[in-house]
């Protein structure tokens, strides 16, 4: 996960495959130089929680969207979400794909490790919220992220990393 403003230099170091950019209309970035055009999702969404509107709300074809893009990419080379801040948008997109690869894990395990790896992290409520319904969990993502409370202030996260994979912590 990433900030806009570290994205090149994400792209750098991290060399991803695949990108996801979670910006505004406005603000949406055109495909960065070392990624393919093809590999690069772009959802124009504003970060609300509650329909507005003057924005653009994420729904539920941006969603579908995302877990679709998540359950093609192959995995062998990193995927990068970022958003404006790094914050909300890309730490639920995050959420929302390691629920999507993860389908037999615990939700409450998931969202702690966003959390854990990047303490900033204050997943959009609204996204996680679509994805439990697409992704049949019946509200346990809704739960999760509620659990997690909010995350460390910040005006900006900064780039941080997630297994795609996760163990199991024991009971």
């Amino acid at each position: 996960m990433s900030p806009l403003s570290a994205v090149i230099d994400a792209i750098r170091t991290v060399r991803p495959s695949h990108l996801v950019s979670l910006l505004d209309p406005e603000t949406m970035i055109d495909t960065p130089q070392g990624v393919a055009r093809e590999l690069h999702l772009r959802l124009a969404v504003n970060d609300i929680a509650e329909p507005n509107d003057m924005l653009v709300t994420p729904g539920e074809g941006h969603i579908s969207e995302l877990i679709g893009f998540v359950r093609s990419w192959d995995q062998r080379s990193p995927m990068l979400l970022h958003c404006w801040a790094g914050i909300s948008r890309s730490t639920a997109a995050a959420f929302i794909a390691l629920c999507a690869l993860n389908e037999d894990h615990p939700e409450d395990e998931l969202a702690r490790l966003v959390r854990a790896r990047g303490s900033h992290a204050h997943p959009n409520r609204l996204m996680v919220r679509i994805a439990d319904d697409l992704l049949g969990r019946n509200g346990r993502m809704r739960e999760a992220v509620e659990a997690l409370g909010p995350g460390r202030a910040a005006w900006e996260g900064e780039l941080f990393s997630l297994p795609t994979h996760p163990e199991r912590t024991a009971p």
